[in-house]
């Protein structure tokens, strides 16, 4: 389980989003309160953003969040219409190394999941390996059930429509397939530089906690999503088996999957 939040809008320092909030990122690392198993999240964290020319950046350590210094100078350093932050609990059995701390970044997207897969190791790693086309299975890093979760959703967006609504459903129906009365979380944040894409979902299982909210005073004149309400302005949850997308200057929309 990990803790995680994305932000679309004006542009704004990394600090305002990942370090000023009184119940941000750095909090939910030590002291969260809505957490389904674990009780701090130290495994490591890291974030993304997209670079004026439309590239993602990423920034990952597997040291936890309150341990890296240098944040209060890249926070005042760094500025972007759109973040992606993660502070990572390692399901058990999972290594505690840079390659398998969050966020993910391939093919012009950041990804980050907060939930895992009952039984990944020894029964459907193997499984996700085979399905992967061979140019992603070649890109991949880690061995968390992330990173292999988020090449899948690549290759369904390379065999579908291009939408990444449509490969989610792919995903989540091919999951659903493959679990066979086992149990998975996938609460994700995906970024592709113009929009950023949330899952509240689970199989099998209660959904890890997910918000909406926006704070212009606190944090910047856009919107936000998290695990937990970062600020004390107004958040609304997440209704379960669903999907928000949202963009710097639209409505959200929340639709189920």
């Amino acid at each position: 389980m990990c803790r995680h939040a994305a932000y679309i809008g004006q542009s704004v320092s990394l600090d305002r989003f990942l370090l000023e909030p009184a119940h941000g990122l750095v909090v939910q690392a030590y002291r969260p309160r809505e957490m389904l198993t674990a009780e701090i999240n130290a495994d490591g964290f890291g974030f993304g953003w997209y670079l004026a020319d439309g590239t993602p950046g990423c920034y990952t350590n597997p040291m936890p969040i309150w341990s890296d210094s240098n944040l209060v100078h890249i926070g005042r350093a760094l500025t972007s219409r759109l973040w992606l932050g993660n502070v990572r609990s390692a399901t058990p059995g999972q290594p505690i190394n840079q390659a398998n701390t969050h966020p993910f970044c391939a093919g012009g997207m950041l990804f980050s999941h907060n939930g895992f897969l009952h039984d990944y190791a020894r029964g459907l790693r193997h499984r996700m390996r085979r399905a992967l086309p061979p140019e992603i299975d070649a890109e991949i890093r880690g061995g968390t059930d992330s990173e292999h979760l988020f090449g899948l959703l690549r290759g369904h967006l390379a065999s579908t429509d291009g939408s990444i609504e449509t490969a989610l459903r792919a995903l989540f129906a091919q999951m659903q397939a493959w679990l066979e009365g086992s149990h998975g979380l996938f609460n994700f944040i995906i970024a592709d530089g113009r929009r950023v894409y949330a899952t509240r979902h689970a199989i099998g299982h209660a959904a890890p906690s997910l918000y909406l909210g926006r704070d212009w005073e606190r944090i910047g004149e856009g919107w936000l999503v998290a695990s937990e309400p970062m600020t004390e302005s107004d958040w609304q949850p997440v209704p379960e088996g669903h999907l928000v997308v949202l963009e710097a200057d639209r409505d959200p929309v929340i639709t189920p999957l």
